[in-house]
């Protein structure tokens, strides 16, 4: 079965009531349940951790226990060589997902460590984002009706 880790990054956590009118109204639990049901119809496995600590992210990449990730590493994107090169080292491919659309937002958002080394970037899709991460996994690794 392919594992597939979903990874969320600082303030992630807030999803649901952090700046609403950019990031939806969706909990960060109610996206993790939903990715749940769909990797299960799916024929996947997944572990959802997030963490406000760019070590912790980093350890977990580091256990290297999944096939697939999902990542949304929030304003780390912008910032974090060092969990480029935790993602990059580990070689396993990832989904690059941000609710919004940092293209269009500040020009400090517009610094991208992650794009460059990411199998797929889903973004500006609301937390969308995120299930249509899973179904390109899924499609990629010959898993159910992606």
């Amino acid at each position: 079965m392919t594992r597939v880790l979903l990874l969320n990054g600082p303030n992630l956590n807030l999803l649901g009531t952090r700046e609403p009118e950019i990031y939806g109204n969706t909990t960060l639990p109610a996206i993790e349940e939903r990715l749940r049901r769909r990797a299960a119809e799916l024929g996947l496995e997944i572990d959802c951790f997030q963490s406000n600590h760019e070590g912790a992210l980093i350890d977990r990449l580091h256990q290297r226990d999944f096939d697939w990730a999902i990542v949304n590493a929030g304003g780390l994107t912008h910032t974090s060589i060092s969990l480029r090169d935790a993602l990059k080292g580990i070689g396993s491919p990832f989904v690059e997902v941000h609710v919004s659309d940092p293209g269009e937002r500040e020009p400090f958002r517009h610094v991208n460590y992650l794009r460059d080394i990411a199998s797929e970037r889903i973004v500006g899709k609301g937390v969308a984002g995120y299930d249509m991460a899973l179904d390109y996994i899924a499609g990629r690794t010959g898993h159910g009706a992606a």
